[in-house]
């Protein structure tokens, strides 16, 4: 049999090109992906942005609780998964939110030359699924946080854990309330800031995205167990804080991080500590911002004193929003006429 009658058999080894065809196929594949990405409507890529900035957040998150900072193009099946049950439990993100989240995280991922397996996007749909099938979590981002009340402060009290982390926990959520502050304002308040006076706490709230900062005042409760004001001073001394981050992290060995919290950390500490506490609503970092402001109105106290205390605009519409809320029932217009 001839050279000639033998069928070709295709060689194994990838082409080898000249240096002129190279720099051909390279511009036509920089000109692709131009062109697939003039393709991508403007919104899309933003979204796709914040989403790689919600994946980063993440990793922030798992920094603090493992001290290792973990690469953002780990994209695996674990860290798909934690993603998933991070936006449920600690944003609150609606599983509709999360499923647009996974992904931008994996288009991001690949237009960085990361190889996400497809068992990690199947396992992260996996975990997604039961949550589409509860209804309170479908309904989140339809409407403002629940505003917490006393009642809820002392059932979360109730319920905390023994040890510096419960320590810390009490007197995080009830700084939050007693300031009137925002999660990232939490997270940023430092220690020589919260001066401590004979009626209580002198709190200089620190500015926080473009917000200017706050000189507020904080007065001792009547519960010793929910006074702002003590639980604060107990915490101080149990961790020795003078000065630097009034709230630090706290590893499962029992010792203290050297860095603040991150705002997500206090949100999760709240939202954590409600749910062991059986709380029946679900509550949020700003949960205790909306609660201080009904609750301040509720017992009389004047509007621009406590527009003072939250750094409310005058004109805000979300404080008079709370404002309405707490006056619902006071010289209600049906109540006392004569039915």
């Amino acid at each position: 049999m001839t050279d000639a009658l033998i069928p070709h058999q295709p060689d194994a080894t990838p082409a080898v090109y000249d240096a002129a065809t190279l720099a051909v196929l390279a511009a036509m594949e920089k000109a692709a992906d131009e062109h697939l990405d003039r393709n991508i409507p403007n919104n899309t890529k933003r979204g796709y942005a914040n989403d790689w900035a919600l994946w980063e957040q993440f990793h922030d998150w798992l920094t603090e609780r493992t001290g290792h900072r973990m690469p953002s193009t780990a994209v695996t099946k674990g860290t798909l998964v934690g993603f998933v049950v991070w936006l449920d439990t600690i944003k609150l993100a609606a599983p509709t939110s999360i499923d647009r989240r996974i992904t931008g995280v994996t288009v991001t991922a690949r237009g960085l030359g990361v190889e996400v397996p497809k068992r990690a996007t199947e396992a992260a749909r996996k975990a997604l699924k039961p949550l589409k099938h509860d209804p309170e979590r479908m309904a989140r981002g339809r409407g403002k946080a629940a505003a917490v009340t006393p009642e809820q402060l002392r059932q979360m009290n109730a319920a905390v854990t023994d040890g510096l982390t419960g320590l810390r926990d009490r007197a995080l959520w009830l700084m939050a309330f007693g300031i009137a502050g925002r999660s990232a304002e939490v997270a940023e308040l430092q220690a020589e800031a919260i001066v401590h006076v004979s009626r209580g706490l002198e709190v200089k709230v620190p500015a926080v995205k473009g917000r200017p900062p706050r000189d507020v005042v904080v007065g001792y409760g009547k519960n010793v167990d929910t006074c702002p004001v003590r639980t604060w001073l107990t915490w101080r001394a149990a961790a020795g804080i003078t000065s630097g981050p009034a709230f630090l992290p706290i590893t499962v060995h029992g010792r203290l991080g050297d860095h603040a919290l991150s705002p997500e950390a206090v949100r999760e500490i709240i939202a954590r500590n409600a749910e062991r506490a059986g709380v029946a609503v679900r509550l949020t970092g700003h949960s205790m911002r909306a609660g201080f402001i009904t609750t301040s109105r509720k017992a009389g106290k004047r509007e621009e004193k406590i527009r003072e205390q939250s750094g409310h605009a005058e004109n805000s519409p979300a404080f008079w929003g709370y404002i309405r809320e707490a006056d619902k029932w006071t010289d209600a217009a049906s109540e006392d006429i004569g039915l």
